[in-house]
């Protein structure tokens, strides 16, 4: 079964959050990108976080159904490029997002809330 975008956006980011990733943000580039609708951008500490952050990402949607169309960066961490179709992820480490200004290419992408529940306990502090 296929998620809304939107409800996608969320759970990824809710995801992310609770794995304890930060400067979530989540640009929509409809009508300015041919790739996609939506990009998803946050950041990790260290390699190993923002691979634990992107497979716990990937079995999250594998259990709604939803597998990424292509993975990139997973070996590395630095910088994961996770492709669901419509959304498009980018896990950096903080030094690489400020390098690639993300934000700034797509500058006429408008920025969307994120329903993020912040009351929830974030998991697991093992990487």
């Amino acid at each position: 079964m296929k998620q809304n975008p939107m409800d996608m956006l969320n759970e990824i980011a809710q995801v992310i959050y609770d794995k304890k990733g930060f400067n979530i943000l989540a640009l929509d580039v409809k009508g300015i990108s041919s790739i996609a609708d939506y990009l998803l951008i946050a950041e990790g500490n260290v390699d190993r976080h923002t691979i634990s952050i992107a497979k716990t990402v990937i079995e999250t949607m594998a259990e709604k159904e939803e597998r990424p169309v292509h993975v990139e960066g997973l070996q590395t961490g630095d910088w994961i490029v996770l492709d669901f179709g419509g959304v498009i992820v980018h896990l950096f480490q903080p030094g690489l997002r400020e390098k690639y200004s993300l934000e700034k290419l797509w500058n006429a992408g408008e920025i969307v809330d994120l329903s993020i529940d912040i009351s929830k306990k974030a998991s697991g502090s093992n990487l």
